[in-house]
């Protein structure tokens, strides 16, 4: 009589973790992230000068005050950053971010077509509030606009 060896075959479990399926959910969170960070950028919509100029290197994120076309001030920290501020609020918002950060720099955000009063007088409640960095914000020309010959 022939006898049989019956051999099994153990095999081992395998002790390693299956990262493909947390890659593909990386993959889908960069893919929401970059399409929802455009989409989170704040603001007014103010139509800026145009003109040249070289930026200003910062540290710090700057404040934003905006003024639009007819002269309401708004600033861009805060929940309610869309909504027109009294002058009185613009003083107390700006003072209360100078005092938790000294050197903040302030820019002035303000549409090409505004009162040039309504700018003075957003930069005299930047200096009440203690505002010692006060920048302005322009806008670099077109290239098409720049070619233009000036007649005169």
């Amino acid at each position: 009589m022939a006898s049989f060896i019956v051999k099994k075959n153990k095999r081992r479990l395998a002790a390693e973790m299956n990262v493909v399926p947390y890659i593909d959910v990386m993959l889908v969170l960069l893919v929401i992230f970059m399409v929802t960070a455009p989409l989170l950028t704040q603001g007014i919509d103010v139509q800026l000068p145009q003109v040249s100029s070289t930026p200003i290197p910062s540290e710090d994120e700057p404040v934003s005050l905006y003024v639009d076309i007819k002269g309401r001030y708004f600033v861009d920290v805060g929940s309610d950053s869309k909504s027109p501020l009294s002058e009185q609020q613009v003083v107390e918002r700006i003072s209360a971010i100078l005092h938790n950060k000294p050197e903040t720099t302030i820019l002035v955000r303000a549409d090409a077509g505004v009162n040039y009063g309504s700018v003075i007088r957003g930069m005299s409640l930047l200096q009440e509030a203690g505002a010692g960095k006060i920048g302005f914000v322009t806008e670099a020309p077109d290239a098409a606009a720049s070619a233009k010959p000036n007649k005169g």
